[in-house]
């Protein structure tokens, strides 16, 4: 695990995802309540060199010539990939030399600005966050840094989704109690029929977040914010605990277990059911596996999880 690229590993938006990391852990424009890599260590919107897109072009390179085959390589670093000024050099290249499509998710708070939109402009995806409908509800759930303002982020991303060509998605984290009622719905779907995107996903915490009562909202609540999203003619998909899955992984468990939790962090059935299939002792590959560091136990809404949280 090079701790820049990682995977292959199933993504339930993209299929199998090649991982690149461009930015430091847990650097980034917003603080999510809900965020399953933890709390922000550095809130910043300072945008800097932070990525050296050849070499991790020639990291891509090589993981792909051991992989049978990939649906994107997809930037989902530690942080805000867009902080990064090279972002858009890193999509070029990595296209270029791995002839692979290119996928950005990114929380879009960084769109008003016109050089992140051109650097964007050449992936073939790119995902965007749609959370709140209103500044004091967006400081709740996102927790942007105060140099922010709500009205700029829905700017940029209007500006960026009528000069894209490639295929926009969004997706909203509906948290109970917070931002899942019908009226937020109303709000949202107003927001992303500006954006138009191909898709709108709608997931619920299912891992364990930065805030521990950040949690899933009833199903009905979600369903009826869903009927909200359709009404407007909205192609809507759920991104629910039911649509959980093992990652595919190879004859490494170990490996695929610490690159997994790089992206999200992992239930412990999913690795007894990948032990288990392949005659290992569970207790061997959690004994090799919480020996790495950063790797902890963390119990969430009765399910137990592998997470990864390194020291900032």
């Amino acid at each position: 695990m090079s701790g820049h690229v990682f995977g292959p590993v199933f993504s339930r938006r993209l299929g199998l995802s090649l991982g690149v990391n461009n930015i430091p852990y847990k650097v980034c424009t917003y603080s999510c309540i809900y965020c399953q890599l933890g709390r922000t260590l550095r809130l910043s919107i300072e945008r800097r060199p932070y990525s050296d897109p050849d070499a991790l072009a020639e990291e891509v390179v090589k993981v792909l010539e051991e992989v049978s085959r990939v649906d994107y390589v997809t930037l989902v670093p530690d942080g805000e990939p867009t902080l990064d000024t090279r972002v858009g050099e890193l999509i070029d290249v990595i296209k270029d030399v791995s002839g692979e499509r290119v996928a950005v998710l990114t929380n879009g708070s960084l769109l008003w600005v016109e050089e992140v939109r051109k650097a964007l402009a050449n992936a073939d995806l790119v995902s965007v966050k749609v959370d709140a409908d209103h500044e004091a509800l967006w400081r709740r759930v996102d927790r942007p840094h105060k140099a922010l303002s709500f009205s700029k982020v829905v700017e940029g991303l209007v500006e960026f989704s009528r000069a894209y060509s490639g295929v926009l998605i969004t997706e909203t984290m509906l948290v109970d109690r917070v931002n899942d009622s019908v009226e937020d719905a109303e709000a949202v779907a107003d927001m992303l029929t500006r954006l138009s995107p191909a898709v709108s996903y709608v997931a619920v915490p299912t891992r364990p977040p930065a805030e521990g009562w950040a949690k899933a909202p009833p199903a009905e609540r979600v369903r009826a914010f869903m009927d909200v999203l359709e009404e407007r003619g909205l192609r809507v998909v759920p991104l629910v605990r039911g649509e959980e899955r093992p990652p595919k992984c190879g004859a490494d468990l170990v490996k695929c277990v610490l690159e997994t939790i790089r992206v999200h962090p992992l239930p412990m059935e999913h690795i007894e059911l990948m032990a288990r299939g392949r005659g290992l002792d569970i207790n061997d590959v959690l004994e090799v596996v919480l020996g790495s560091p950063g790797v902890y136990v963390v119990e969430y809404e009765g399910r137990k999880f592998l997470v990864w949280r390194p020291a900032g």
